[in-house]
């Protein structure tokens, strides 16, 4: 049994609900391991035959602690097969959700010197009722102007796990 390293930059959990998703789908072929690079993690990465990045964007924004992981652990990074997939919610729109048509995922490439092997974008998820006061109204200006769901009631998830389950097959034959 092989093993793979999971690792997620997320802000209110959808990354890290993806990558679950993913662990399940591979729970026969890998022992995974899950860490948050947030708590920028020392990693040995020679105990793993793949690693696989999600991170997510807010306010149009990877965070920070996403670069510095690659940073510090760029060689690494370089010699093991790897894997990035962003969530965001532009992606929620088809012509949007593939590496070559997202934006995020383009600011990514251009700004990371960490280039992996495979990658893959998944619209994230709504939690309007489970924000501060702040972020509900700008998430709700934002999704006004792009067209998106503006009733702050409502929880909606977007992400296509048909997708994330095609990403899971790709990764194991990496």
């Amino acid at each position: 049994m092989g093993k793979a390293l999971l690792l997620y930059s997320s802000r209110e959990g959808q990354t890290v609900k993806i990558l679950r998703h993913i662990e399940n789908e591979l729970k026969e072929t890998y022992q995974c391991a899950l860490m948050d690079l947030h708590d920028m993690p020392e990693i040995n990465f020679h105990n793993y035959n793949k690693i696989m990045i999600g991170a997510s964007v807010r306010y149009g924004h990877f965070n920070k602690k996403l670069y510095q992981f690659i940073d510090i652990n760029l060689a690494a990074l370089i010699a093991v097969k790897s894997v990035f997939f962003c969530v965001n919610l532009m992606a929620r729109k088809p012509e949007k959700d593939r590496p070559e048509t997202n934006m995020y995922m383009k600011k990514f490439l251009s700004l990371s010197p960490w280039q992996p092997e495979l990658l893959d974008v998944f619209a994230g998820a709504l939690y309007y009722p489970r924000y501060k006061f702040f972020d509900c109204m700008m998430i709700k200006l934002i999704m006004g102007i792009t067209g998106g769901e503006t009733d702050i009631t409502k929880e909606v998830e977007y992400t296509r796990w048909d997708r994330v389950k095609q990403l899971s097959e790709r990764f194991g034959s990496l």
